[in-house]
């Protein structure tokens, strides 16, 4: 676990040290948000943090694939990749450079949506042909049936994640916590099941992912925490989003369904109800926005102003404590459905009722002050 902790710590450093940089490179070049209509934010807000974010996970993959625990994992030269191909560390840090890319013309010039869309099922399709597959769902032996099916829905599920992740990231420091801690939960996961599965080697592509994934947002936030001095950016966002599918996919493989029991049910299906749980806020929102714009004949990637965290907004939270209610949230989420995969079902059911209940008290405390505020107004009025 120590070389993941290092890991981590050199992406959350080099982001750090190199997210000003990024912020004077924005304010050079114009990528600045302006105040617009839909927006939380007071003032124009540089963006391409991503790419600040972005490099510090590159220095973190060099390191790692320098140490000699995690160096079998990067087994091919990365300037191989173009003649023989790349094994899946490489082509994922590849594969995130490509969106990042896509993210910072994004934030230049703001792409056309269909542009945008065309090139992040690119650089999932680059990914998937280098061998970072969906191939089978370790629940009842379910397996992708063909070599082209496979690499279509592992293309669907990277897009879909990527989206989901660049939908939530609305309010300043909100996406760089919400993936910190669910890559955290799912790093817990991972390396619980990579213990079971491979005892005599703890090596891992999807902790690797996860510890430069975490690090790098964990380096942002000082930068990005409101009030931002600087907005990731679809730079940032979606690689975010597309670094946690391509671990989620990793871990999918690790379970052989042959070896699933009855009494492996809950921890059969983690590989699949996990990445969901952890992002199950991002992919709420994104649901509830496709379809509300949709039903109003808008294109599902128009901008509004109804997302999730602006409704936190619209309970009376400010902008930190909209921030810090979701963070909780994600919290719950994640953490409880590791626990449900480690303890028994009866312990962590309760828990997480407790939680619920606790959670929807801070999410609708200003409704219920307010409400107090009122009665008590009434009473000490009264004849």
């Amino acid at each position: 676990m120590k070389a993941y902790a290092l890991v981590l710590l050199i992406a959350a450093l080099t982001t750090y040290l190199l997210t000003p940089f990024a912020r004077w490179l924005a304010l050079r070049t114009g990528a600045v948000t302006a105040v617009r209509s839909r927006d939380v934010h007071k003032i124009p807000t540089p963006r391409l943090g991503g790419a600040g974010m972005y490099l510090g996970m590159v220095v973190a993959f060099v390191f790692a694939s320098q140490l000699p625990f995690l160096k079998p994992l990067f087994n091919a030269d990365i300037t191989a990749c173009v003649t023989n191909g790349c094994n899946s560390m490489w082509a994922i840090l590849i594969g995130a450079g490509l969106v990042c890319l896509l993210g910072v013309l994004d934030d230049l010039w703001d792409l056309d949506w269909m542009v945008k869309l065309g090139g992040q099922f690119l650089a999932a399709g680059f990914v998937a042909w280098q061998g970072v597959q969906l191939i089978s769902i370790p629940i009842a032996g379910l397996t992708i049936g063909s070599a082209r099916m496979s690499i279509l829905v592992t293309m669907f599920v990277i897009v879909l994640v990527m989206n989901a992740v660049n939908f939530v990231d609305g309010l300043d420091g909100l996406a760089a916590g919400i993936v910190a801690i669910g890559g955290t939960g799912f790093l817990v996961y991972a390396y619980l099941l990579t213990q079971q599965t491979t005892p005599n080697d703890y090596s891992s592509v999807a902790l690797t992912v996860l510890a430069a994934m975490v690090g790098a947002c964990v380096g942002f936030l000082p930068h990005n925490f409101n009030p931002a001095k600087i907005f990731m950016g679809d730079s940032g966002s979606m690689v975010l989003g597309f670094m946690m599918a391509c671990a989620s996919i990793v871990v999918t493989g690790q379970i052989d369904p042959a070896t699933v029991t009855v009494g492996m049910t809950i921890p059969a299906f983690g590989p699949i109800l996990l990445p969901a749980a952890l992002l199950i806020l991002p992919l709420l929102d994104m649901g509830l926005a496709v379809v509300r714009r949709l039903a109003a004949g808008k294109s599902p990637f128009a901008p509004d102003r109804a997302h999730l965290h602006h409704r936190m907004l619209g309970l009376g939270h400010t902008h930190r404590e909209a921030v810090l209610v979701m963070y909780l949230w994600s919290g719950v989420f994640a953490f409880g459905a590791v626990a449900l995969l480690i303890f028994q079902f009866r312990y962590v059911a309760f828990s997480l009722l407790a939680a619920f209940t606790v959670m929807l008290f801070i999410t609708f405390w200003p409704l219920i002050r307010t409400h107090l505020a009122k009665r008590a107004s009434r009473k000490g009025t009264a004849p």
